[in-house]
């Protein structure tokens, strides 16, 4: 049975940090798209971020580039979201989700690209 654990979530102060970790088990991580999405309060969830399967791609929405940046470790089955320079607008749970894939950019954006999901942590951003 496959499954993806979230862990680091938090409260923090605007233009603070936080990261982000989810570890994957039931399947071989190293063959699989990681990526992460966010849902705010009464809004849909939306896709933050994908990794392909060595980590040699990343995929970002607008909203997050240059101040978040996934990466993974294969040998810890583990990937990670940092989270810099955090603004209000970026309160929500955070859901880590995995696909089979390899090779290429990952630019799996919608919540149907991805197979598995983990149960969120909750990231609250105050002004």
């Amino acid at each position: 049975q496959v499954q993806l654990v979230e862990s680091g979530g938090g409260l923090v102060q605007a233009g603070g940090s936080l990261g982000l970790s989810c570890t994957l088990s039931g399947r071989d991580f190293s063959a699989t798209v990681m990526g992460w999405f966010r849902q705010a309060p009464g809004e849909e969830r939306e896709f933050v971020a994908a990794i392909n399967w060595i980590g040699s791609s990343t995929y970002y929405t607008d909203s997050v580039k240059g101040r978040f940046t996934i990466s993974r470790d294969n040998d810890k089955n583990t990937a990670y979201l940092q989270l810099n320079n955090l603004k209000p607008e970026d309160t929500a749970v955070y859901y880590c989700a995995a696909r089979p894939g390899i090779g290429g950019t990952p630019q799996y954006v919608r919540e149907v690209d991805f197979d598995f999901w983990g149960r969120g942590t909750q990231v609250t951003v105050s002004s």
